[in-house]
């Protein structure tokens, strides 16, 4: 067999080195994992923790929907709804001081061009905003005199001869912007009766369910072996086979992939996905897309930026009254939810704390026995602002480093948070037949 020197180690070329003492050496053994230092060389069995470390606690980031209690069924393949319009009349044009023309009228909530419902007889409050002079508006009253075209109408002021000097002008100007409402009408004795007639408007909206899919595979043979380390999952699936584990964590992933598919989702558009690319088009030629909430927010919601985005606390309260403002427009829905991330969740602790603080110089946020055992609570759970009610809560989505928390602030846009009426609207069920009482935000689901 040759010699052999204690202490020393086998050439790297010998397959078993005999020892002359009886005890184990990394020669004895066979290394079939081809690893000089583990194998079959690792006499001793490790010390195992069986258990898998929940390193990152409760991965999962749904739950923002169903906690609204807003998921309904659908049979379609397309939801279709209507809005009401505006009840009253109010608009936006080009005002010509010396012939008392308002031309170009435009929707007042979209400044886009709208034809007016306005007819001659009717009493308008308006508000008339030199070109490039903000600041300078003046407030007045008039009557529609002529329906010039469909957009636009001719007015005479109430209390002056004419519009220069009801506005205090010393000559004619012709791209003045005017603000103007209907608050009723006028007539003389003896006239006929109103000319046209207003019907009710609403709007029509459309959206349709889209098809998401995910797999998992694994081997027969491998769901018959027993693992070592003892597996468990968001989805409450556990043990020590590990396919439990890969099944679980599928479809809590997929779960994920439900709301996260309703929160961010696309309309497809015109004319993508046509790129000529035959195993493209096989692939996503049908591929429509879908109006998620952030899509539908940035088309039909408010947008406020730069609100509570960690920057001076003490401006926020002045931005939030804006959007109090802007809520006044859209029906004053009393009690809303706000779901936000992490910076601005505590950017509204700060400023809400602020307008608390102690008269001592000591920290009050709430209302406190100054008990001397009594933990210090910094945070607010809800607030009263004017006649609305606010509740706030931190959104995972928006704070999770995997998705929407990977966004910083400093590289680019990103989302602070969303403010969502708590209220339902009265609808009519065509599948119960009857009034049904519906959240404002709520998932159709096939």
């Amino acid at each position: 067999m040759g010699a052999y020197t204690p202490g020393s180690f086998p050439a790297a070329s010998s397959v078993v080195s005999p020892s002359y003492q009886k005890m184990t050496l990394a020669g004895n053994y066979i290394d079939f994992t081809a690893q000089a230092t583990a194998g079959w060389a690792q006499q001793y069995l490790p010390e195992l923790y069986e258990q898998e470390v929940d390193r990152y606690g409760n991965r999962t980031i749904s739950g923002f929907l169903s906690m609204l209690s807003a998921e309904m069924p659908l049979q379609s393949d397309q939801v279709i709804w209507s809005e009401q319009g505006r009840l009253h009349l109010s608009y936006k044009g080009v005002l010509n001081t010396g012939t008392g023309v308002i031309s170009a009228t435009k929707n007042i909530d979209t400044n886009a061009a709208e034809d007016h419902a306005v007819r001659v007889g009717n009493t308008l409050v308006c508000q008339y905003i030199k070109s490039g002079s903000a600041g300078t508006g003046k407030v007045f009253k008039a009557i529609v005199v002529e329906e010039s075209s469909a957009n636009s109408l001719k007015i005479a002021p109430y209390g002056a001869a004419n519009l220069n000097a009801a506005l205090g002008l010393s000559g004619n100007e012709t791209d003045g912007v005017l603000t103007f409402f209907v608050y009723g009408s006028e007539f003389d004795k003896g006239t006929d009766k109103m000319g046209g007639s207003i019907e009710p408007n609403f709007k029509t909206f459309t959206n349709r369910p889209i098809i998401i899919k995910d797999h998992f595979e694994i081997n027969g043979s491998d769901t018959a072996q027993i693992g070592w380390v003892e597996v468990a999952g968001e989805s409450g699936q556990g043990g020590y086979l590990w396919y439990l584990k890969s099944s679980g964590d599928t479809r809590v992933r997929f779960n994920d992939y439900m709301e996260m598919v309703m929160v961010e989702a696309e309309e497809k558009g015109a004319g993508v996905f046509t790129g000529g690319d035959n195993a493209t088009d096989a692939l996503i030629g049908g591929v429509q897309g879908t109006d998620g909430l952030f899509a539908a927010i940035e088309k039909r919601g408010i947008v406020a930026t730069d609100m509570f985005d960690g920057d001076n606390a003490a401006g926020s309260l002045a931005d939030f009254d804006t959007l109090l403002g802007e809520l006044d427009k859209q029906g004053a829905i009393e009690e809303n939810m706000l779901y936000l991330n992490r910076s601005s969740n505590l950017d509204i602790d700060d400023f809400l704390g602020s307008l608390s603080a102690g008269t001592q110089g000591g920290t009050a946020y709430g209302v406190f026995e100054n008990s001397e055992d009594m933990a210090l609570n910094l945070g607010f759970t809800g607030f009263r602002r004017g006649s609305y009610d606010f509740y706030k809560t931190d959104w995972k989505y928006l704070n999770d480093p995997q998705t929407r928390g990977a966004f910083t602030a400093a590289d680019g846009e990103t989302i602070d948070g969303v403010l969502i009426p708590a209220g339902t609207s009265s609808v009519y069920d065509q599948q119960v037949g009857s009034n049904v009482r519906r959240p404002f935000l709520h998932v159709r689901y096939r």
